[in-house]
């Protein structure tokens, strides 16, 4: 699991997991930039840590390849990310919606279980739950 240096610190990947990120295909970075979405939108149910790793993962993704979703929603995410997203929570909301809508829940749910097993994202308690975020 990725390492972390305190609860708002900088999250550090490993060499292995940062070539895993690397190899991911378009849908699958689709699926990082709508959590991405989602974490600025303050609508992801993961826990803190979680949601700062998938920043991290965002990141390194982000001048790879997408399915659907590219320079817009990246755009979007730089804008509430340096400007804050309380001013432009209405055009991250949007574009969230808009990214939800060209990705299956099969496909996030994937996406989010293949992050677990290779270590990228901390296993979850066997509770029955679904994925968060």
């Amino acid at each position: 699991m990725p390492q972390t240096d305190a609860p708002c610190g900088p999250v550090v990947l490993d060499p292995a997991q940062r070539a895993f990120l690397l190899g991911l295909g378009p849908a699958e970075i689709d699926c990082a930039i709508a959590v991405m979405l989602k974490i600025l939108d303050g609508k992801c149910k993961m826990p803190p840590a979680e949601a700062r790793i998938m920043q991290a993962v965002y990141d390194i993704v982000r001048d790879r390849p997408a399915r659907h979703l590219g320079p817009k929603a990246h755009r979007m995410i730089a804008i509430a990310r340096s400007e804050g997203t309380t001013r432009f929570r209405a055009e991250v909301y949007e574009a969230r919606v808009l990214a939800e809508t060209c990705i299956s829940r099969p496909v996030m749910k994937a996406f989010k279980r293949r992050l677990r097993r290779v270590g990228v994202l901390p296993e979850q308690a066997a509770s029955g739950a679904g994925e968060a975020g």
